[in-house]
């Protein structure tokens, strides 16, 4: 018997209850299935660091504030909110009708009201240095915090911080109960009681999770009807993609994220079209993902090829962005023809980038060896195996402009640890958004974050982005600041220390019963809405 058929007898059993006169009964259209591949590491949300573990807890908490899928802030326990002019101190005004999840530890059916302090006390967890949790960064602007009373919660900032609130929406950010984690301490990873639209309910782990709706969950549909729709969320843990997608293949599952080279061939076309074997049963739904996929250029290395904006922008001219998203990705993917900045965020602009000219990319190539008497400029490139194809094409594009082009090959910890060090010249990378906010790319170009004390590798520095990243913290007005952004944009691309490869998507597979899943750009699983015919 398959993996798949055992976990969904261990489904109908931990749906299938009785307490002596009542026996509840789980419609298996009730139940939302899909497998995490990458496993869940906690169910705790101050270590939501991964994809997996963020989807899982996102079903179990709620912050003061969400996120929709255009990247509007909303209201979630905090009704409304207010700003002071200064752009330093929030005041939340928090829901009185928000409850943490039923459990027994406390008596049966135990349960109580959310309050100001239970915010006061989770964002103090997350600060904890005994805790140590990876999401403290996220309050490194704070300056205090406090409950003025049950419902108004108040939150004082260090400086001016416009994405302040979107920070706020990541699910370090949960609520959590005081008593339910001091009782289970580091077990409340996987004994997780919070507020959100469905409860947990057992976890054999690396074999199938479980979750429960949430009978007392506070949010409601635009019809007035309560959230969320669905009885129960069933998760497996096949840890390879190509099973994975065999059981979403046959049914076994109702949806699949990502596009692995293991199966893009079998369910697309060259052209990022759905086959014929599938249209019929599968919707594919993709859109804008903040995530950059990148080269960049090591700015203090010795070598003169690096040093030289002709080659680092005759690179950049060199190859056909487009024909790679074509041939490697099957069009998944926007070629990254503008900045570094990517497309679905204020500040992009399509009109600062590169696009393909070898012509001009071969007269770089030939002004470099005249003024330096380098007869073959030569480059290497370091990258993991998972992207191997990319860098070999963009090889053989550079071969014809005349630049000898190497490409090695190292485990992605090896490359991580040598890019953030100084060790590599030039190297590949990508860059997913913490918090939808541009200023989260441009941070990569401060010249005082430099790695390994901070997220810029390529030791880029420019005066002039460093004050207008700067000016961007104290600027209140979004358009303004957007221009800001735009401009640090496209003084990055004029002197060209990174390639800009291809800007991701997120693109989901779900079965044609599958309503309301939706999408949005920082690939959040949101399961409130979900319904199966």
């Amino acid at each position: 018997m398959q993996p798949i058929k055992y976990f969904i007898l261990f489904l109908i059993i931990a749906l299938t209850f009785s307490c002596k006169k009542k026996i509840i009964h789980i419609n298996d259209a009730d139940v939302f299935r899909y497998n995490e591949h990458k496993n869940i590491g906690s169910l705790d949300p101050a270590f939501s660091k991964d994809i997996a573990d963020i989807w899982g807890t996102n079903q179990l908490f709620n912050g003061l504030v969400q996120m929709d899928e255009n990247l509007n802030v909303l209201p979630c326990i905090a009704k409304q909110w207010t700003i002071s002019e200064d752009g330093l101190s929030y005041s939340f005004s928090l829901r009185n009708d928000v409850y943490f999840h039923k459990h027994g530890l406390f008596g049966k059916d135990s349960t109580r009201t959310v309050t100001a302090k239970d915010f006061e006390y989770s964002l103090n967890r997350l600060l904890d240095k005994q805790l140590a949790s990876p999401g403290s960064w996220v309050l490194g602007k704070v300056d205090g915090f406090k409950a003025v009373n049950d419902t108004l919660f108040q939150i004082q900032l260090k400086q001016p911080f416009p994405a302040f609130l979107g920070l706020l929406t990541m699910k370090y950010c949960s609520v959590v109960p005081k008593e339910i984690v001091e009782h289970y301490s580091n077990g409340f990873r996987s004994h997780p009681i919070g507020t959100g639209p469905f409860k947990f309910k057992r976890w054999e782990e690396n074999i199938k999770l479980v979750f429960r709706r949430n009978e007392n969950y506070f949010e409601k549909d635009e019809k007035g009807k309560p959230l969320p729709y669905l009885e129960a969320v069933a998760i497996t843990f096949l840890p390879d993609k190509q099973s994975e997608f065999l059981q979403f293949a046959q049914g076994n599952i109702d949806f699949v994220s990502g596009l692995d080279a293991s199966y893009k061939d079998e369910i697309l076309t060259a052209d990022g079209q759905l086959r014929d074997l599938y249209s019929k049963d599968v919707n594919m739904i993709r859109g804008p993902y903040l995530n950059t996929e990148y080269l960049a250029f090591y700015m203090d290395s010795d070598l003169s090829e690096i040093q030289s904006e002709l080659i680092r922008k005759a690179i950049n001219y060199g190859f056909d962005r487009k024909k790679m998203m074509i041939y490697l990705r099957n069009g998944v993917g926007i070629p990254a023809e503008g900045g570094f900045i990517p497309k679905g965020l204020p500040g992009y602009s399509e009109t600062i980038g590169f696009t393909f000219q070898p012509e001009k990319a071969k007269q770089l190539i030939a002004q470099f060896k005249k003024e330096t008497g380098n007869k073959t400029p030569e480059i290497s490139i370091t990258t993991t195996s998972n992207y191997l194809s990319f860098c070999e094409y963009i090889q053989r594009e550079l071969q014809k402009i005349g630049l000898l082009v190497n490409v090695d090959v190292m485990p992605a910890a090896t490359l991580k640890d040598a890019k953030a060090n100084g060790k590599l010249d030039m190297f590949r990378a990508s860059w997913v958004a913490d918090y939808p906010d541009a200023e989260n790319y441009l941070s990569l170009f401060y010249s005082k974050n430099f790695a390994p004390n901070g997220p810029n590798y390529s030791h880029y520095k420019s005066d002039l982005f460093d004050t207008w990243y700067e000016k961007a913290f104290t600027e209140t007005n979004p358009a303004t600041r957007e221009q800001l952004y735009t401009k640090m944009d496209s003084l990055v691309m004029k002197e060209a220390p990174v390639i800009p490869l291809f800007y991701d998507e997120v693109v989901r597979f779900t079965r044609k019963n599958v309503k309301g899943l939706g999408i949005n750009p920082i690939n959040l699983l949101e399961l409130k809405q979900v319904k199966k015919d």
